[in-house]
């Protein structure tokens, strides 16, 4: 149940990250400089730890293993986060968690391009898998469609007036949708690519704090040289106070730059990439409340179908890929049984298929 929970929990945590950095971008901040913080933030609070805990560990940083590492950096700290947030700017919190449930789906198929997936259909495993990943997309595609009539709770009455005026409404209206979601696609496709290229590299780095701080600190260089040439060398989007702008930069450094990496790698390197994608639709549904009640953003009708859909699709992937890890770990052990001169090479080959295959 470790992986499951995990994985809940991070979710909750994206949630409120997303809700603030929201806040925050709509207040003015510069989103590169946001970026260089989180990171900086995050790598100060994993250095300690990944120094303590890992300074023994056999990883060799081999110049692949950095060129990996550089490739991670560009994916996620660079192309990542910045374009999520010009793309959560445009439209809104909720409508970008709600736009990022086509990740399990895309990375799945990215995954079986990769041949990081087996995929057999006669199996009922592999068959709960596509529909999972049909269904979830399905219902992502319903929420971004199908709009409906806006669901008022109890405690969104009081701002029933302000919304019939134009206050608080939902940015997904707004002239800013396709281009928004075009932002939202490009950050998906990199943040895939991202856990598929960490996977990777867990096999020969495998430090999950290490690896995290080196991520972190590359994020940090190559942001802060695209935000000095963005800004033509001005100090002032650098400057932030004792408010909702540091609350931020920590938050969202600590939880989305920091112990995400560290959880995400742990949980990679027993399931797979698309196990820990499959949880993404819980943080779409987190973030839709929290929107509703702190960014007064509307739910509709067809968010709620959709997001109806998307928790179906999250069960039926979910079964499928611990139906395919307890064939694999019954597989493994039937080998070792049934071979026991060869006790090293059989549990070699567990290992890797819960690397490769889950």
């Amino acid at each position: 149940m470790k992986p499951y929970a995990a994985m809940v929990l991070l979710q909750f945590g994206y949630a409120s990250t997303t809700v603030a950095a929201a806040a925050t971008l709509k207040q003015g901040m510069n989103h590169f400089v946001l970026v260089v913080y989180r990171n900086a933030v995050a790598a100060a609070v994993l250095a300690p730890f990944a120094f303590c805990f890992e300074r023994k560990t056999k990883a060799k940083l081999t110049r692949a293993t950095f060129l990996k590492i550089v490739g991670i950096a560009i994916m996620e700290p660079v192309i990542d986060q910045n374009f999520c947030y010009v793309g959560t700017k445009m439209t809104s919190a909720s409508f970008a968690s709600s736009f990022y449930n086509i990740l399990p789906a895309v990375t799945f198929i990215m995954a079986l391009l990769l041949r990081m997936e087996k995929l057999n259909l006669r199996k009922r495993h592999s068959q709960a898998k596509v529909a999972g990943a049909a269904v979830t997309a399905a219902g992502a595609f319903l929420m971004i469609v199908y709009k409906g009539p806006v669901v008022n709770f109890l405690w969104s009455m009081r701002r029933a007036h302000e919304d019939s005026q134009g206050v608080g409404v939902d940015h997904e209206e707004g002239t800013n949708l396709l281009g928004g979601a075009l932002m939202l696609f490009i950050s998906t496709m990199a943040w895939s690519s991202f856990l598929i290229l960490q996977s990777k590299t867990l096999e020969s780095y495998p430090a999950e704090l290490s690896l995290s701080v080196w991520i972190c600190c590359m994020g940090v260089m190559l942001n802060a040289i695209i935000a000095l040439v963005v800004e033509h060398g001005s100090l002032q989007p650098w400057s932030i106070g004792w408010d909702m702008r540091l609350f931020t930069v920590v938050f969202t450094g600590i939880i989305c730059s920091g112990v995400s990496y560290y959880v995400q790698g742990m949980v990679m390197k027993k399931r797979g990439p698309v196990f820990v994608t499959a949880f993404n639709p819980l943080s779409m549904i987190m973030t839709s409340v929290m929107g509703h009640i702190i960014l007064s953003e509307e739910i509709t009708l067809g968010r709620i179908f959709g997001a109806i859909c998307i928790v179906a699709g999250l069960y039926s992937l979910v079964w499928g890929k611990s139906n395919e890890h307890q064939r694999s770990m019954n597989e493994g052990a039937a080998t070792n049984k049934g071979e026991p001169e060869l006790p090293i090479v059989g549990s070699k080959q567990v290992i890797t298929g819960e690397l490769v295959n889950e």
